[in-house]
């Protein structure tokens, strides 16, 4: 028994909402596993905050239609196709799918969408090794604070070596008129001796 179009409707608006809520897809080709294993691989990414939808590819392309952030997943939409949405922890996620299928030995990856880019398996690599955002945040705001603080450091040199030098200037000066004090004294005892 077929799918009602009121039934293929309901599943498109859904994978359009759990697409809406996903900073990346990742498409894994799950032909020969079986429910236990989805449900192993389910079980697995859920504490990464990743849903993991089986549904046809021709309904996963009506979903991404239209959408750029997502229509190049319509590439690897073929065969049977399992699509990794993640929202949280892409990296945890990553993680949770290759210790999968090295047990199951049954999976491979296609490749995924991230900001409307598709990834082959080497960029998925490169994304999911970043730090988290949270971290990435907490670098750019901590490089963000040092400015204000070296800067301040430096602004409040100048005016202390301007002091020091201003301080230097009086005794530098009374130095000078001394050592000219001095010669003009010897000079004028020696013109003396010469009268």
């Amino acid at each position: 028994m077929g799918r009602t179009l009121e039934n293929k409707r309901e599943i498109v608006a859904g994978l359009k909402e759990s697409l809406s809520e996903a900073q990346l897809a990742i498409v894994i080709d799950c032909k020969g596993l079986t429910v236990a294993e989805i449900t192993d691989l389910r079980n697995r990414l859920r504490p990464t905050g990743t849903e993991c939808k089986v549904t046809k590819n021709t309904l996963m392309k009506i979903a991404v239609d239209g959408d750029p952030t997502w229509h190049p997943m319509a590439e690897f939409c073929k065969e049977s196709s399992a699509f990794l949405l993640v929202k949280d922890d892409v990296a945890g996620a990553f993680k949770a799918y290759q210790d999968f299928q090295k047990a199951s030995k049954k999976s491979t990856l296609r490749g995924g969408v991230m900001e409307g880019r598709a990834l082959s398996e080497d960029a998925l690599k490169a994304v999911t090794e970043l730090p988290p955002k949270e971290v990435l945040m907490a670098r750019l705001a901590g490089a963000l604070n040092a400015v204000p603080t070296k800067l301040a450091t430096g602004l409040n040199a100048v005016p202390t070596k301007l002091a020091v030098g201003i301080k230097e200037v009086p005794a530098s000066l009374v130095r000078a008129i001394k050592a000219v004090s001095e010669k003009d004294g010897a000079s004028g005892g020696d013109d003396s001796q010469a009268a």
